[in-house]
């Protein structure tokens, strides 16, 4: 089954302020999530899956993911306190077109202060423009 990521994570993740192990993580989550983001695994689960973490370890990875917001804890999960998503944002769809309805719904949600918004930061320099590489020189 085909399969749309957030271009808004999977075209910088390179920038974000994570370590490489949290990165890795966070492709980890991605891949395990349902469509929309809803994971469906407990936090021991994914310990035992992700390479024999311990619980703390992987309480430690998603902490600096649920920091930027990129992994939220819904208020009132059906798990409580072992609840969590992947921000609609930074998740994966099923078609481009579900992918831009939960953007749609998610900016809505944003702004009315139900969801929280990425905490991801700026370009600082504007990337280059597609086709224009850097001047090299030889020394």
């Amino acid at each position: 089954m085909a399969q749309v990521l957030s271009p808004i994570v999977a075209e910088r993740i390179w920038a974000l302020p994570l370590s490489g192990s949290a990165v890795k993580f966070l492709q980890y989550l991605i891949s395990r999530s349902d469509f929309g983001g809803h994971l469906p695994v407990r936090q021991v689960d994914m310990a035992r899956e992700y390479h024999g973490k311990t619980p703390q370890a992987i309480s430690a990875l998603m902490s600096q993911l649920c920091d930027l917001a990129l992994v939220i804890r819904p208020e009132g999960g059906e798990r409580g306190g072992n609840s969590y998503r992947l921000h609609p944002l930074a998740a994966k769809y099923e078609s481009h077109e579900d992918m831009e309805k939960a953007f749609r719904q998610a900016l809505a949600d944003i702004k009315a202060g139900i969801l929280p918004n990425l905490n991801l930061p700026r370009y600082t320099v504007a990337p280059p423009s597609e086709g224009v590489g850097p001047t090299l020189q030889v020394a």
